[in-house]
């Protein structure tokens, strides 16, 4: 990947539905380079989709919170598996530091987020747990 395509993937970001022409000329190259770029970007899985982003307001209020988890000895894989099945969990990460995995969490209302956290904080090998409420996004 070179600083053109990282040019390319930035516009992208800003904009996943700009136009090839519109990128070529922001990009100052020719169309069908554009298009050549993109196509081996997604052969290669450097991109591998095109989506959208709400505004927060649009979506139903949910309650979204990061967990961060301390897993017991070695049992990591084995937590994750077990997050992996719950819906609530949207995104898991392995970090390093005082917490072995972060969790991002969501559910429609606090009740339901407390029966998510007290099913997580069950899960056989979790040794500690400590969860923030997420209350602003200001760049998605």
């Amino acid at each position: 990947m070179d600083d053109t395509d990282r040019q390319l993937i930035s516009l992208l970001r800003d904009d996943a539905r700009t136009s090839v022409v519109a990128l070529a000329a922001k990009l100052r190259i020719a169309r069908a380079t554009v298009q050549n770029r993109l196509a081996k970007l997604e052969k290669d899985g450097t991109i591998l989709g095109y989506t959208l982003r709400l505004q927060p307001a649009a979506e139903a209020p949910r309650i979204r919170a990061l967990m961060s988890i301390a897993v017991e000895g070695n049992r990591g894989a084995e937590i994750l598996q077990v997050l992996r099945g719950n819906p609530n969990v949207t995104a898991l990460h392995s970090t390093n530091g005082r917490w072995d995995i972060v969790a991002e969490l969501r559910a429609d209302s606090l009740e339901a987020f407390d029966g998510v956290l007290r099913t997580i904080r069950l899960v056989s090998g979790i040794a500690h747990t400590e969860t923030s409420l997420l209350l602003s996004t200001y760049k998605a």
